[in-house]
């Protein structure tokens, strides 16, 4: 079954017309444990049944995925109403905060979560010492660990600090790092300047590049007030960011690790929700693809 025809009539969660009989506009749900690239139709399905909209709220849960996903996943929304907002109630990170930079305005609830946008590539562990997944920003930071915790001249730092990367790191490695920050760059610029075009560009890189190397850790939980300090639409919309996060609290028997009976069984990993219906993927973790399926009140 696709997302289509998974798609039902009435949505089990009946906070989304309770919110958009206040007056908010169109409420969107979406719920991902990742960001990916195949989500884009089913997102794209249900905007179609929503259609254009002077506002459109999207109530997002989101722990992190794929930048590129983010980036088509956030023109799509752009492109589908006059005022998009996010409604963050609890999680938005990594990817997700990607996404959200392409918002008129942000609601975040007193638990959101957003994080820093510093790319992160797999790496082969044998079983060793290395790590699993290396950061950018360790990569940039190594001369300045080498002079700051060695007593190592800046120069003396830096003219080392190749070399001993290159003898650790397969060099084409340190370039894929290079060009997934450059492309981070742009992407960040592009989603700023959907809502910002008018302020001064090196205003929209200051926000990208505090977000890529102003944290010292990629698991940083910056809050919804460290947004709008760095620049951000952040708006205070209390009864909005309650009604979500109630929201997000019934969603949760819907997907992730509530929606699994057993660690055989499949779990749920998307949620997609309007108040005409809502769907799911069923996937295993190691199936490629997964099963869309209609989602229907739990008792």
């Amino acid at each position: 079954m696709n997302a289509a025809q998974a798609q039902v009539r009435q949505s089990p969660f009946p906070q989304i017309a309770a919110m958009e009989a206040r007056g908010v506009g169109r409420v969107l749900v979406f719920a991902a444990s990742k960001l990916e690239i195949d989500l884009l139709p089913p997102i794209y399905e249900a905007l179609r049944r929503i259609g254009h909209c002077e506002r459109l709220n999207v109530v997002i849960q989101c722990r992190g995925g794929e930048v590129n996903a983010a980036r088509r996943i956030a023109l799509l929304l752009h492109r589908s109403t006059d005022h998009l907002t996010f409604v963050v109630p609890h999680f938005c990170e990594s990817a997700g905060t990607v996404m959200a930079l392409a918002a008129r305005e942000i609601v975040a609830g007193p638990l959101a979560i957003f994080s820093p946008i510093d790319p992160h590539l797999s790496a082969e562990n044998g079983g060793g010492a290395s790590p699993s997944a290396l950061s950018a920003q360790d990569i940039r930071q190594f001369w300045r660990m080498s002079r700051d915790w060695f007593g190592l001249e800046e120069s003396e730092a830096k003219a080392r600090a190749l070399p001993l990367l290159c003898d650790n790191i397969f060099p084409t490695t340190l370039t894929s790092f290079h060009r997934c920050a450059l492309e981070l760059e742009q992407i960040g610029d592009e989603l700023l300047s959907l809502h910002m075009g008018e302020r001064p560009q090196a205003e929209r890189a200051r926000i990208v590049q505090t977000l890529l190397y102003g944290f010292h850790s990629h698991t940083y939980a910056l809050t919804g007030e460290e947004l709008a300090a760095l620049g951000l639409p952040v708006a205070g919309d209390p009864a909005l960011a309650l009604d979500a996060w109630a929201l997000v609290r019934d969603i949760a028997r819907y997907i992730g690790p509530e929606s699994r009976d057993s660690l055989e069984d499949p779990g749920c990993d998307v949620l997609i929700a309007t108040r005409e219906g809502a769907i799911r993927r069923r996937r295993r973790p190691d199936a490629p693809t997964g099963v869309w399926e209609p989602v229907e009140a739990l008792s």
